[in-house]
């Protein structure tokens, strides 16, 4: 991964490079709940998130899976990733569970809900809450 640094702020990457943090229950397989690890392990990956995401890999970009998954669910995840083939870079657990999120960060950050199909991005545009100027 290369990083460039500036003026002493944070690394931003390179080019067209992305990183993509991807949740795992409801979007890359079926929404298993923590309170039922013992789904997680039989549960099957989504046929077009495992092309995208491992084609997304191959091309450079950057695989975290941030999932509301506990800390103590991590190993369970990180064999089924590995199961099943998918490709990435990190696995961090602890999202806030109930959804409606809002991301505020000093850098870029886009949104993409899934919708039950995995495909390349394409440019859209959408109205966004931002703060005031």
């Amino acid at each position: 991964m290369e990083l460039e640094y500036k003026d002493h702020l944070s690394p931003m990457l390179k080019g067209d490079i992305k990183n993509y943090l991807i949740d795992i229950d409801g979007t890359i397989t079926d929404d298993v709940p923590n309170e039922e690890p013992e789904r997680m392990v039989d549960c099957i990956p989504y046929p077009d998130a495992l092309e995208t995401i491992n084609r997304w890999y191959d091309q450079g970009h950057i695989i975290c899976y941030f999932t509301s998954r506990t800390e103590n669910l991590k190993q369970i995840t990180i064999d089924w990733l590995d199961k099943h083939g998918f490709k990435y870079h990190s696995v961090l657990c602890g999202k806030p569970r109930g959804g409606n999120y809002h991301w505020i960060d000093n850098h870029l950050v886009k949104a993409t809900r899934y919708k039950g199909k995995f495909t390349d991005m394409v440019e859209k545009k959408v109205t966004i809450e931002v703060f005031e100027d």
